[in-house]
C-alpha cells in the first residue's frame, strides 16, 4: 500500500489563508481570536570595536579564546559572494577529562563582521559533528549566500567532541549529552556575551539553522531554548535521527541478499578497503526506471509536464510501482524490476518493521530524485559506513554494530533504553522533547517567534514524511493555528539538503528575517536550479532540457505549485501556490 499523506482541515484551510497573504486564521478560517502573535522589532546594526583584544579582555565561564585575528574583505567566498571584513575568533569551552581518560572541549569559532547586521546565527552543524566547519552561516539547499555574508555574527561548533572520537564519543555520557543539546545551550549565552564585547552592546534578533543534523540541532534548540532565539532555519530535520539509522542498518542485509554475490566496491574513507556493493541490488539504470516511472504518472498533476512532481502527496496515490514499472520477464536489464526488487523496495519506502512489528521510521514519498547518486550513497553506502555508528551514539548501553548481524528488535529498544552510565535514553537526550505533541512551542508563537522549515522530498535519510507528520502535529498541538508561527516548503526532487532534479537554490534566511521583524509571512520561497555557469556550484543532475536557472517558488506545505496554463515551463511566475 503507498504512503498518504492526510492534511487535516485545519491544516488546510491555514495554507488557503497563508496564500492569500492574510493574517492568521483559526480553525474555523476567521481571524484568530485566540491570543495574538507578537511582532518582535527590527535589528540595529553596529561597527565592531574591538578584535584582537578579545583574547586578553573576554571573560565568560569555562571559556578559553585561542585566537582573534581581522580577516580582509574578498578572500572568503561561499557560494561565490565574497564576505565582508570581519573578526575570526577561536576558542573552546567547557574543556575536561572524559570518562574514557581522552580530553573533550566544545571548540568553536566566530565571524564578527566589521559592519554587523545587529543579529546572531547559530549554525548547526550536519552529520555527527566533531569539526568545526567555518562560521559562514550555511544555509543547506544550494544557497545563494550565508548568513555571514548577509551581515549576522556566526558562530560554528564540533558539539563538544573531535573527529577523531567519532563515532565513539557517544559512549562517553557527557559527550553524547553535549551532542544531542548541551552544547547548543552552553554556547548561546557565551556568544552573545562575545557579541556584546565586540559591539558594545548584545545581538538584538537571535536565530539557528542548519541542515541535516543541523535541522535537528535546530529543532532541539526549539524545544529546550525557546527563549534564546527569534527565528529557527530548519532544513532537512532529522529530528529522530536514532530511528532513521536504525532504518538504514534494517534494510542494508536486505539490499544484500539481492545484491550481485561477492560484488565490492572501495570504502570512500579507505580506498584499500572493499565493501558489499548494495547498489547491484538496485542498478542506477534501474532507479531510473523508477524514477521516469513516476514522473510519467504523476508531472503531470500539477498542471504541466515540466519533470518536477509539485504534487507529492496526490502522487502517492496515483503511482503504483507493481503497476507503474515493468516486472522483468528473464533477465534484469535496466528497464524493468523483478517481483523481489519490487517486493523490497516497497518495503523500504514503507520505513521497515522491526520482527515484532513495531514501524521503525517514517515512510518515504515516490519522487523522481531515486534516480539521484545521493539517494544510492545514503542506501547502499552510508547504511555501511555511517549509520553503524549507530550504535555508540544512539543506543544505551553503547556498542559496536554490524548491519549484516543487527538484532533490530534489540536496536529499537536500545533507542530507549536507560543504565546507570546513561541514565537518559538516546532518544530522550537526541531528540526534540515533545516531538509527539509539541505543544510546548506555543511559547515561541506567542512571543512572536517563527519557524521556517525546507525538506527534499527525494531526501533518502530523513524523511519528507517524517517532517509533513511533524507539522501535522505541530497545527494539531497549536490549535489549527500553526501557519502564523511555522511553515514548511518542500523541495520536489531534492535529495538530501541539495542536488536532485531540482531547482535546490535558494535563500530561505532572508524571508525568515522578514517574518520575524517585519511581520511579512512567507506565502513562498525563489528557487532556482543550479545548471552550467552557476557561481555558487553546478548540479549536475539538473536535467539537461531545463534551463540552467530553471525558476520555481517553493510552496509552503500543503500547498501545491501548479502551473497557470500558459507561460515557459522555465519561469517562476508561470506557476502559483494552490491549495490542494
Amino acid at each position: 500500500m503507498q504512503a498518504t499523506f492526510p492534511v487535516s482541515t485545519s491544516a488546510a484551510l491555514a495554507a488557503v489563508a497563508l496564500l492569500a497573504g492574510c493574517a492568521a486564521t483559526g480553525p474555523d478560517n476567521r481571524p484568530d481570536s485566540g491570543k495574538s502573535v507578537a511582532r518582535l522589532a527590527a535589528a540595529t546594526g553596529a561597527a565592531l570595536s574591538r578584535c584582537e583584544a578579545l583574547v586578553s579582555q573576554f571573560r565568560f565561564a569555562d571559556t578559553l579564546l585561542d585566537s582573534a585575528a581581522a580577516v580582509a574583505a574578498g578572500p572568503v567566498t561561499p557560494n561565490g559572494h565574497a564576505v565582508a571584513a570581519h573578526c575570526l575568533v577561536k576558542g573552546r569551552m567547557k574543556p575536561r577529562k572524559g570518562s574514557d581518560g581522552q580530553d573533550y572541549a566544545i571548540g568553536f569559532e566566530m565571524r564578527l563582521p566589521q559592519a554587523w547586521n545587529g543579529r546572531f546565527y547559530h549554525q548547526a552543524n550536519g552529520g555527527i559533528d566533531g569539526v568545526v566547519h567555518p562560521a559562514l552561516g550555511a544555509l543547506g539547499g544550494g544557497p545563494l549566500t550565508g548568513a555571514l555574508a548577509q551581515g549576522f555574527a556566526v558562530i560554528s561548533s564540533d558539539a563538544g567532541h573531535t573527529g577523531r572520537q567519532n563515532p565513539r564519543f557517544g559512549a562517553e555520557p557527557q559527550a553524547r549529552a553535549d551532542y544531542g543539546y548541551q552544547a547548543v545551550g552552553a554556547l548561546t549565552p557565551m556568544a552573545k556575551a562575545l557579541i556584546a564585547a565586540a559591539y558594545g552592546k548584545g545581538p538584538e534578533r537571535s536565530y539557528i539553522g542548519g541542515c541535516s543534523n543541523g535541522g535537528r540541532h535546530t529543532l532541539v534548540a526549539a524545544a529546550r531554548y525557546g527563549d534564546q532565539y527569534d527565528g529557527y532555519l530548519v532544513g532537512a530535520p532529522g529530528y529522530r535521527l536514532p530511528n532513521a539509522a536504525l532504518a538504514q542498518l534494517w534494510a542494508a542485509p536486505q539490499w544484500k541478499a539481492l545484491a550481485t554475490p561477492e560484488a565490492a566496491v572501495a570504502h570512500p574513507f579507505a580506498p584499500n578497503v572493499r565493501i558489499p556493493d548494495l547498489g547491484s541490488a538496485l542498478t542506477a539504470a534501474e532507479r531510473a526506471t523508477v524514477s521516469r516511472a513516476i514522473v510519467q504518472r504523476c508531472d503531470v498533476l500539477d498542471g504541466a509536464r515540466d519533470g518536477i512532481v509539485s504534487a507529492t502527496a496526490a502522487c502517492q496515490s496515483a503511482f503504483d510501482l507493481a503497476r507503474d514499472v515493468p516486472t522483468c520477464s528473464s533477465e534484469r536489464n535496466g528497464q524493468c524490476l523483478s517481483e523481489a526488487q519490487k517486493r523490497l523496495l516497497t518495503r523500504v519506502q514503507a520505513g521497515g518493521k522491526t520482527p515484532g512489528g513495531q514501524p521503525i521510521y517514517s515512510s518515504f514519498p515516490w519522487d523522481s530524485g531515486i534516480s539521484g547518486a545521493n539517494w544510492a550513497q545514503w542506501k547502499f553506502v552510508n547504511s555501511q559506513i555511517l549509520d553503524p555508528g549507530a550504535g555508540y551514539i544512539f543506543m544505551s548501553p553503547p556498542r559496536s554494530v554490524n548491519p549484516f548481524n543487527l538484532d533490530v528488535e534489540d536496536g529499537y529498544k536500545a533507542i530507549y533504553a536507560v543504565d546507570p552510565a546513561f541514565g537518559e535514553s538516546a532518544d530522550t537526550v537526541i531528540t526534540p522533547p515533545g516531538k509527539d505533541n509539541p505543544a510546548n512551542l506555543a511559547s515561541l508563537r506567542s512571543r512572536g517567534a517563527k519557524m521556517l522549515v525546507f525538506h527534499g522530498v527525494s531526501d533518502a535519510i530523513f524523511s519528507h514524511d517524517d517532517t509533513v507528520a511533524y507539522m501535522q502535529r505541530l497545527d494539531r498541538a497549536l490549535g489549527g493555528r500553526s501557519a502564523d508561527f511555522a511553515r514548511y516548503f518542500p523541495v520536489p526532487g531534492m535529495a538530501h539538503c541539495s542536488g536532485g532534479p531540482a531547482t535546490d537554490q535558494f535563500d530561505a534566511l532572508a524571508p525568515l528575517v522578514r517574518w520575524v521583524e517585519q511581520g511579512e509571512a512567507p506565502a513562498g520561497l525563489s528557487a532556482s536550479a543550479r545548471g552550467a555557469g552557476n557561481a555558487g556550484g553546478v548540479n549536475a543532475e539538473v536535467p539537461a532540457d531545463w534551463a540552467p536557472n530553471r525558476g520555481r517558488t517553493l510552496c509552503p506545505w500543503p500547498s501545491v505549485s501548479t502551473y497557470k496554463g500558459s507561460g515557459s515551463l522555465d519561469a517562476a511566475d508561470s506557476f502559483i501556490c494552490k491549495a490542494p
